[in-house]
C-alpha cells in the first residue's frame, strides 16, 4: 500500500469556494463547489447559508461564522468538519472586509478529505467530475464508508487519530470527545455520524452519549441495577442505557449472564 502524506492530499484536491454576503446568502461559488454540493437540489443562491446546510449541520455552520466575527485583528480562518452523505468535508470560513475596513461579506472554503479518513478499499476519487446529483444520488449505499481515523480539532489544526487508538467517544451536543491513552480530543461530527462510520464489530452504541470500543472491554459491572462498562486503561466506567445491555453481551459474544439479571 502506497501512503500518502495528508499535505500531498490536500495539494491534489480541488478546493470548493462560496461567497456569501454580508447578509450569509450565497452569492457564488466555483465549479467545484456545484460539482460537490446539492445545488439543483437545494437552489442555494440568494438564499441564507444555513438553509442550505443539513439540519444537523445547521449549529455547526452558525457557529462557525460566529467566530468568523472575532474582533481581534487578523483572526485566523475558522475551521471545521462536517458530513454529507459519503463524504468528509473540511471547512474554513474566513470575514472579507472593504476599502474602509467593514466587512463586506465572507468566503467559505472546503476541502473533501475523505480519503485521508476513510479506507483504502471504500476510497473514492477526490473529484470525480460526476453532477451532484450522482454523487449525492438519492439511492442508499448500503452502508457508509468506515473511517480509519477520525478527524479531530487542536488549535486550528486538523489532528487525525487512529481509529484502533480510541478507547470511546463522549457526545457533547452536536460535538464529541475522542478518547485514547493520551487524552482526549474535540471532534466536529456528531456521534451518530461517527456511529455510522465506524467498524461495528468494535464500536457499539452503548448510551445515547458514549460509543465504546468493545475491544477495550474489560468489566461489565453492576451497581443498584445499573449497568456500566469498564474499558482498558479507562478508570471511570461509562453508563450502558438498560435497553443496550442484551445487544451488548450478544455483541461480546456472553449471553445471559446471571449477575445482569432483573
Amino acid at each position: 500500500m502506497t501512503i500518502r502524506s495528508p499535505l500531498y492530499l490536500l495539494e491534489r484536491s480541488d478546493a470548493g469556494v462560496v461567497h456569501l454576503d454580508r447578509e450569509l446568502k450565497v452569492v457564488a461559488m466555483n465549479s467545484f463547489a456545484r460539482r460537490v454540493l446539492p445545488i439543483e437540489e437545494k437552489a442555494p443562491f440568494e438564499k441564507m447559508v444555513l438553509s442550505f446546510h443539513p439540519e444537523r449541520s445547521v449549529a455547526k455552520v452558525k457557529f462557525l461564522l460566529d467566530q468568523a466575527e472575532c474582533p481581534v485583528s487578523n483572526p485566523p480562518p475558522m475551521t471545521m468538519i462536517i458530513n454529507i452523505p459519503e463524504r468528509v468535508l473540511l471547512i474554513k470560513v474566513t470575514k472579507l472586509s472593504d476599502v474602509r475596513g467593514e466587512g463586506a461579506g465572507y468566503t467559505l472554503i472546503f476541502y473533501d478529505i475523505t480519503e485521508l479518513v476513510s479506507g483504502d478499499d471504500t476510497i473514492l476519487p477526490v473529484s470525480t467530475g460526476a453532477p451532484a446529483t450522482v454523487a449525492l444520488g438519492a439511492a442508499k449505499p448500503p452502508a457508509k464508508r468506515q473511517l480509519h481515523k477520525i478527524p479531530t480539532v487542536s488549535q486550528n489544526r486538523i489532528v487525525l487519530v487512529d481509529v484502533e487508538t480510541v478507547t470511546y467517544i463522549r457526545s457533547e451536543g452536536h460535538y464529541t470527545w475522542v478518547s485514547t491513552a493520551q487524552g482526549s480530543s474535540f471532534c466536529n461530527l456528531n456521534i451518530s455520524d461517527l456511529a455510522e462510520r465506524l467498524d461495528g464489530a468494535s464500536f457499539f452504541r452503548i448510551h445515547r452519549s458514549y460509543l465504546a470500543n468493545l475491544d477495550f472491554a474489560e468489566q461489565i459491572l453492576r451497581d443498584e441495577g445499573k449497568v456500566s462498562l469498564k474499558l482498558r486503561g479507562e478508570t471511570t466506567p461509562l453508563p450502558v442505557a438498560r435497553t443496550s445491555v442484551p445487544r451488548l453481551l450478544e455483541q461480546l459474544g456472553i449471553g445471559e449472564v446471571d449477575a445482569l439479571k432483573s
